[in-house]
């Protein structure tokens, strides 16, 4: 009798874990090799333990206050300005596109990607640097975005992505030990650039010829093809290195568009004057919320920590809108606005 294929086929974590093993690059983080979570947990009988971390990141409340934090500009009229979360995904796909054309661990690279700004505070950076000077051992929100998956809410991920999370930050080393981790500094850096240069475009802060010309000539306009144009000069260079990297010549030019940006978009003046009130508002809560323990709520209070922590990690953890309005309820009737 003719044998016919049937319309489904069932892909368990085991098919998944093999096709790994035979389709990914030497360097590759494979699932089946995933170092052991904190807590022991049965295995999913279809998603592999890099997916379920992906899986976990997108469900978490603190993935879904992003929609309502700064990426760079502050509360701002239109709709289509970038938003936190819409870099994030902006970040995953960028990141999901260089690990398909490395033949990475696409899942690993997408849950360290969604989740890699996990612990950012309100009104973006400057949130840093509010909270930064509070606390002895200083704040960074790479740093914060582990205590949250680790301590303030409990997603028990691998090694593996908490790694990715802690490191993402250029200024930390060592490097992610993984180069699925390495994908994500480069998504980061790459979407970043692309999609601020064109909101500065569409907040009438930048002209399109204000850039760079020999930056232009060599990644494009901003956009597309400046994505386009930096994951394959990555690509590239990495699979003639062997390791995730871009050649030095790219990356130095990757660095001067990112220090031209700061110059002229981040730290313009009126954003430094935006960010000179996100910090008072931010340290004006987190003082009142450390002389107010009880209206920390219960999720904040971790065992151990001083009231000081508790207000931190609470006020880091709201939107934009929300410290706004916390701020205003108890500090606008003495006249600061």
């Amino acid at each position: 009798m003719p044998t016919t294929t049937p319309p489904l086929r069932r892909r368990t974590r085991g098919v998944r874990e093999q096709e790994e093993a035979e389709r990914l690059s030497p360097i590759a983080a494979r699932s089946a090799q995933a170092r052991p979570r904190e807590v022991t947990e049965p295995e999913d009988p279809y998603r592999t333990a890099f997916e379920r971390d992906r899986d976990r990141v997108l469900h978490a409340k603190a993935f879904r206050r992003l929609k309502h934090k700064t990426q760079v500009f502050l509360n701002p009229d239109g709709d289509h300005f970038v938003t936190r979360l819409s870099h994030t995904l902006q970040v995953a796909q960028v990141g999901r596109a260089i690990a398909n054309a490395l033949a990475l661990n696409e899942a690993l690279t997408e849950a360290i990607c969604l989740a890699h700004d996990i612990g950012h505070a309100p009104f973006g950076h400057t949130g840093e640097d509010a909270l930064s000077p509070l606390l002895e051992e200083g704040w960074q929100h790479a740093i914060h975005g582990v205590r949250i998956v680790e301590v303030l809410e409990p997603l028990n991920l691998t090694p593996e992505v908490r790694d990715g999370i802690s490191q993402s930050s250029w200024r930390n080393d060592p490097p992610p030990f993984t180069a699925e981790g390495m994908v994500c500094r480069f998504a980061d850096r790459i979407a970043y650039l692309a999609h601020d240069a064109q909101d500065a475009q569409r907040a009438g802060v930048l002209d399109p010829t204000d850039l760079p010309d020999h930056l232009v000539a060599r990644f494009g306009p901003p956009g597309r093809r400046w994505i386009e144009s930096m994951i394959t000069l990555l690509v590239d260079a990495s699979v003639e290195t062997g390791e995730v990297a871009m050649r030095e010549d790219d990356l130095a030019a990757m660095h001067e568009l990112r220090t031209w940006m700061f110059e002229n978009v981040y730290l313009r003046p009126a954003a430094r004057a935006q960010g000179a009130r996100g910090v008072k508002v931010i340290q004006d809560l987190v003082t009142w919320y450390e002389a107010h323990p009880d209206e920390v709520p219960d999720t904040y209070r971790v065992a151990g920590a001083s009231d000081l922590r508790a207000a931190v990690d609470y006020v880091a953890g709201m939107t934009d809108r929300y410290a706004i309005r916390a701020h205003d309820e108890r500090f606008r009737p003495a006249g600061l606005y």
